[in-house]
């Protein structure tokens, strides 16, 4: 693959950042977008060369212009990981929320990677070549799917809506779409009694993010295997 632009969200830290290292040592020019500035040059400064910081706050709610803003600066962005995220375990019970917090899951976890996405995709559209890659998890799939993390859980959920569904539209064009779970994965949100490194947890998302012209879209990926959405039988996204 010919040197690319990448958008990484949340990338100072985490997967984000094992994302926007694996890039780089690709040979594409990184965006590493931080909400605090001062992380975000301190994470870009950790990584030697072709990533440069960005600070850009998913849950602002102008997401959609602020990503504008970081094209004309930084020109056009061909890939764009939706990896921003909140509150997975905070002890809420379905039938007992903290509403603060699941407007956060939804406004970040949704909504940011929403707006971030359509900020980026007419772009991707017009010049023919494009990817988008969600950060979703299992806890996402209506198959896997129990009572616990429920801000999260539906968060997610969600998210692999918006994956079909941006897949869809876009469709044809060029521009490939997928959702991708890292697994459990060492990260302060996760924890260090996760069974995988940041660096396992990317290697599926950075694959999604630069596949081939003929690779799939619209369809949910672990370890660069399909995994269900919502029933077993429901596999094949489009392609």
């Amino acid at each position: 693959m010919n040197s690319k632009t990448a958008l990484v969200t949340g990338g100072n830290r985490g997967i984000g950042f094992a994302i926007c290292e694996l890039l780089a040592a690709q040979g594409h020019k990184v965006l590493l977008a931080a909400r605090d500035p001062a992380k975000g040059d301190e994470a870009a400064k950790r990584i030697s060369q072709g990533v440069r910081p960005v600070v850009l706050d998913v849950a602002i709610g102008n997401t959609e212009q602020a990503v504008g803003l970081v094209e004309e600066v930084h020109g056009p962005i061909d890939i764009l990981v939706n990896n921003a995220g909140v509150h997975y375990d905070t002890g809420q019970s379905i039938l007992s929320p903290d509403w603060k917090i699941v407007d956060e899951a939804l406004s970040v976890n949704l909504l940011g990677a929403w707006q971030t996405s359509v900020g980026l995709a007419h772009g991707m559209r017009k010049r023919g070549w494009g990817r988008i890659v969600n950060v979703s998890s299992g806890a996402g799939a209506m198959s896997d799917m129990s009572s616990g993390t429920p801000a999260y859980s539906i968060s997610k959920a969600a998210l692999n809506a918006l994956t079909i569904k941006l897949a869809a539209e876009l469709r044809g064009t060029g521009v490939l779409v997928n959702a991708v779970c890292p697994g459990w994965v060492r990260t302060d949100m996760g924890g260090m009694t996760a069974n995988r490194s940041p660096e396992e947890g990317a290697d599926g998302i950075v694959w999604a993010a630069t596949l081939p012209n003929d690779g799939p879209s619209g369809d949910f990926f672990r370890d660069r295997r399909r995994i269900p959405w919502c029933a077993p039988g429901r596999l094949s996204g489009f392609t």
